[in-house]
């Protein structure tokens, strides 16, 4: 296939407001918030790029290192990786700054993956070939082939688990209706939205269990499995699987179905795994309450999350964005 003259890059840019924070008294934007952020511009890139549809398939290891505070602008840059026959890798960044001083710093980085659809049958459709131009593009086209590997080794992980057996662990569930607001231009709800519920759903969780407020540091290995629509009945299920001396691991599932089958029809529709900390009212890390699991299955998934840990040590997948690659000064 022949290569596009279409730009490989987007870029958004725009200013933190008070309603992107979660809840009173945080130090920064939520983890959701920012996850939608990074969606939506992936989700530009990949269509400016393939001309068609795209659906988000999933969402790479997010470790959020800093706060974005509200009233800080906001600059999301996405570009192509490497593209698959209907795939495309998106590397996508998180830079803020002080609109007074106008010098932006990176908070976050990621590998969004996207597959083009067609519009009318929704079947895969074939996208142009990405060829990498410079010595940078060569280096992130390199980093992205040395994911594969992980990614696959922690999608077999995580399918390999259940969760319905007895569990004592930290448990919420909450049930809604999608709606005409949380849709994307495809008609399905937007990728960015759902991980907004996960987030939600996570530190509403550990909110509880800690008695602290608490914030997202790590997101990884977020599949999404199928499509879901307005009016489906959501569920986001949040389950703690560990804890370790500050952060508390949750297992998330979102299920969804069509609300007059009932909850017992629901399938899975996104699972992820993310990890939370305890803050104090001056923004400093507290240590994790502990998770004692007793239950087979609360014992089976503690072991799993340190799989999960173990294989992402063992790969050890070489940065997305060089460590000398700064921000801009405006």
């Amino acid at each position: 296939m022949t290569t596009t003259t279409k730009s490989p890059k987007v870029t958004h840019r725009f200013m933190a407001a008070p309603t992107d924070v979660l809840m009173s008294g945080s130090h920064g934007i939520s983890g959701g918030r920012v996850l939608e952020w990074i969606d939506k511009a992936a989700y530009a890139c990949a269509t400016q790029w393939s001309g068609t549809y795209c659906v988000t398939a999933y969402v790479g290891h997010i470790h959020f290192t800093r706060p974005i505070p509200s009233g800080h602008m906001v600059e999301v840059r996405a570009r192509v990786a490497m593209t698959g026959r209907s795939s495309m890798h998106i590397v996508t960044e998180v830079l803020s700054a002080d609109p007074r001083v106008g010098i932006y710093s990176r908070a976050c980085d990621c590998l969004v993956i996207f597959v083009a659809k067609d519009t009318a049958t929704g079947k895969t459709q074939a996208v142009p070939s990405f060829e990498p131009e410079n010595e940078e593009e060569a280096r992130v086209l390199n980093a992205a082939l040395g994911r594969i590997d992980l990614r696959k080794a922690i999608e077999a992980e995580m399918e390999k688990q259940t969760y319905d057996g007895p569990s004592d662990a930290p448990r919420l569930i909450t049930r809604f209706l999608a709606k005409p607001t949380d849709i994307n231009w495809g008609g399905k709800v937007h990728g960015g939205t759902a991980m907004e519920w996960i987030d939600e759903a996570g530190a509403a969780c550990t909110m509880e269990w800690s008695g602290e407020h608490t914030v997202a540091v790590y997101a990884g290995g977020i599949r999404f499995y199928q499509p879901i629509s307005i009016g489906d009945l959501i569920e986001v299920d949040a389950r703690m699987m560990r804890t370790d001396k500050r952060s508390m691991q949750m297992s998330i599932h979102v299920r969804a179905g069509d609300a007059h089958r009932g909850r017992d029809e629901l399938e899975t529709a996104i699972h992820a795994t993310v990890s939370y900390i305890a803050m104090d009212i001056d923004g400093n890390a507290l240590p994790a309450r502990q998770f004692t699991p007793v239950t087979d299955e609360d014992k089976r998934l503690a072991e799993h999350a340190n799989t999960l840990r173990e294989l992402r040590s063992e790969y050890s997948p070489r940065p997305l964005i060089s460590p000398a690659a700064p921000g801009h000064v405006d």
